[in-house]
């Protein structure tokens, strides 16, 4: 148990260095913005109680918002991708997920990772950017924008899936 905790922590403040350090550094035309941090709230184990999910997810999303000044977005978008977590679990899952298990590539397969990251991403990207824009006066230049960045993201945490977090 203590080693599961330590391995999560250890996910927990990698994701963020990367997200503050390097990603958010990066950005193609103002189009693009990766945010890789929300793995760690994909890859928490299946057994992980709804209500943590939900805090886990707005401390992580207050501690980039801490370091990117973002006044909530990210709090806001990551709770948001947290609390849909388990319902987007159960809709792509055909059959009863083991609950040790943490919803990972190795585990599942390619398929289903795809499905269940783009899902969660896109919901997150999508909240994310428009509580960013605090309007719908550029509602096809916010959409174009959220899209961009969830493919960009995707293929990072899909990237990251095969290189680092492999068992």
């Amino acid at each position: 148990m203590i080693r599961i905790w330590i391995k999560y922590s250890i996910m927990f403040i990698s994701l963020v260095l990367i997200q503050v350090l390097i990603l958010n550094f990066i950005q193609f035309s103002g189009y693009i913005n990766p945010y890789m941090y929300i793995l760690f709230i994909l890859l928490l184990p299946v057994s992980t109680p709804r209500y943590l999910i939900v805090i886990l997810g707005f401390v992580l999303g207050l501690v980039i918002d801490i370091f990117s000044n973002t006044i909530g977005m990210h709090a806001s978008a990551t709770t948001f991708m947290a609390f849909a977590r388990p319902f987007v679990i159960e809709l792509i899952s055909a059959r009863e997920m083991d609950k040790s298990e943490y919803p990972g590539l190795n585990q599942y397969g390619f398929q289903w990772f795809l499905y269940y990251s783009a899902i969660l991403v896109v919901l997150h990207h999508i909240f994310f950017f428009y509580v960013e824009a605090f309007t719908f006066m550029n509602f096809i230049y916010t959409f174009i924008r959220s899209i961009l960045s969830s493919i960009f993201s995707i293929f990072i945490i899909v990237l990251s899936q095969y290189l680092v977090f492999r068992e």
